[in-house]
């Protein structure tokens, strides 16, 4: 894009955000904290889902210092729901590094946990200033039809192509506007499926358009099909009617969450042999598998699971955080004090409100 075609490119860009932009709550004060927590949430998250958590958030954390001080337990239930756990662990230990800073640099951005080259890019322009661009998908998608690119952005090829435009458009004064207003573009109007290109405000600059094509960009791979998973899960009750419930370890999927124990099916294996097998493994207990009280199904970006969730009496043994970081024996009513994964929502209801014995 040509020097003037460029200038004219930016203009419209940003006096069509200016003007049309979304009212965010993380736009009213983009503080360092209020533009960190936001984008933490937004990291594989959509905007829609990530408001009331942080609206919440900040209302329970209103500071870097308060997060900081705050019991991870605590941030990780208020967490709950919102996916890629690990998140809030890398947030909250951001929040430990850099509270006592009276002034934050890009390096300090850049030596905190969970602050990729993403994050670092749209904290540092927006809060500092910097001149980086941010490419999510959005970007990727605006770059590939306003230039009509060849390659499938997420290759190698594609990913160099997108960077070469976006380093070229992103201008030297107010370099996070310019972040944010490209994203808005992706987000609002040059959207994956039956993009707006009657109200967009750089039509005349776009090649996708021009080409009568715009929704065959960006290019697109084939998708692998989606791997689908049976998990056995033992709502375990002991004599005085508590139930055992498991905490995940720190270091994998779903990190410091509590479920009701339990793991995947082997080949050749019942379902009621796995949830013993499970459970004699993760919490070293001999337990007796009883009626299935629910089957859920539920999605996760690379795979699927059905949940087949079983009625089970303890029988022996004291249980021990074998393959799991800790357990607890509750009452159904406490249930509610833990975080647990979305997919353990249904069978938490159910034991609450006595519809599951």
């Amino acid at each position: 894009m040509r020097a003037i075609v460029l200038a004219r490119f930016r203009r419209r860009l940003l006096a069509w955000y200016r003007k049309n932009r979304r009212t965010l709550p993380w736009r009213e004060k983009p503080t360092l904290y209020r533009t960190l927590v936001a984008e933490f949430m937004l990291q594989q998250t959509r905007t829609e889902q990530a408001l009331p958590y942080f609206r919440r958030f900040l209302c329970t954390f209103p500071s870097l210092r308060s997060l900081a001080g705050a019991p991870l337990a605590d941030v990780v239930k208020l967490w709950e729901g919102l996916g890629y756990y690990r998140r809030a662990g890398m947030l909250h230990a951001t929040a430990v590094r850099l509270a006592g800073r009276r002034r934050v640099t890009l390096q300090d951005l850049a030596d905190c946990p969970g602050i990729g080259s993403y994050t670092l890019a749209a904290v540092g322009s927006i809060v500092l200033g910097e001149r980086l661009p941010v490419i999510d998908g959005n970007v990727r998608r605006v770059v590939a039809r306003v230039v009509a690119l060849d390659s499938v952005p997420d290759t190698p090829e594609g990913r160099k192509a997108v960077l070469r435009c976006v380093e070229t458009w992103i201008p030297a004064r107010l370099p996070g506007e310019w972040n944010q207003a490209i994203m808005e573009l992706g987000a609002t109007i040059c959207t994956p499926r039956n993009p707006g290109c009657a109200r967009c405000p750089v039509q005349s600059f776009c090649r996708a358009w021009a080409s009568g094509r715009p929704a065959s960009y960006p290019r697109k791979r084939a998708r692998k099909p989606r791997s689908h998973r049976h998990i056995a899960a033992a709502v375990i009750r002991r004599r005085d009617g508590r139930i055992l419930i498991a905490q995940r370890r720190g270091d994998g999927l779903l990190p410091n969450l509590w479920e009701f124990p339990g793991g995947k099916q082997e080949r050749g294996e019942t379902l009621e042999a796995c949830c013993r097998r499970e459970i004699k493994e993760e919490l070293g207990v001999q337990i007796r598998v009883g009626n299935r009280l629910a089957r859920i199904e539920h999605a996760y970006s690379h795979y699927s699971i059905t949940l087949h969730v079983f009625a089970c009496q303890h029988v022996s043994g004291r249980p021990r955080a074998l393959g799991c970081q800790a357990w607890r024996w509750v009452r159904a009513e406490e249930l509610a004090d833990y975080p647990f994964p979305r997919a353990n929502w249904p069978i938490v209801t159910g034991l609450r409100h006595g519809l599951l014995q």
